[in-house]
């Protein structure tokens, strides 16, 4: 006991632990983002689902000419397109012609997605690949 409260005391410790962080941001950081041409090998005709802390998040169909259909497995889907915008991947969906933009990166788990390449902003990971259409519904209709 004695001797781990020195270890910790003399900033030992603390070195070490700021060597084990540096390396990981070093390594999260050697990740370059995605530009449109990886982004498409990628995804083309693929139905991408999205994990967020822990839980899937929602599911994106990649189809041809950067067209998409976004679900947040709800039934209820979004067509819409993307672009390269500087080294941020831009949606743009029929409901929401604001550009939501994500920095993609690639890693030996698949695809992470940073809001606006944000580092505090909402964190999207690939949560599997499943090859099959999502679920949707069609239009509301009244009564």
């Amino acid at each position: 006991m004695e001797r781990a409260r020195g270890f910790c005391q003399n900033g030992a410790m603390n070195r070490y632990l700021m060597i084990l962080w540096a390396a990981s941001a070093q390594a999260a950081m050697a990740q370059s983002p995605m530009s449109a041409a990886e982004f498409d090998a990628y995804t083309l005709g693929k139905t991408m689902f999205y994990g967020f802390e822990g839980r899937v998040y929602g599911a994106e169909r990649h189809l041809p000419n950067q067209r998409v259909i976004w679900s947040f497995l709800d039934g209820d889907c979004k067509e819409g397109s993307w672009y390269q915008r500087d080294d941020q991947i831009c949606f743009v969906y029929q409901d929401r012609p604001d550009p939501q933009c994500w920095v993609f990166t690639r890693t030996g788990k698949g695809l992470v997605a940073r809001f606006e390449g944000n580092p505090e902003a909402t964190e999207l990971y690939e949560a599997q690949e499943i090859g099959q259409d999502m679920v949707c519904y069609g239009p509301e209709v009244g009564v």
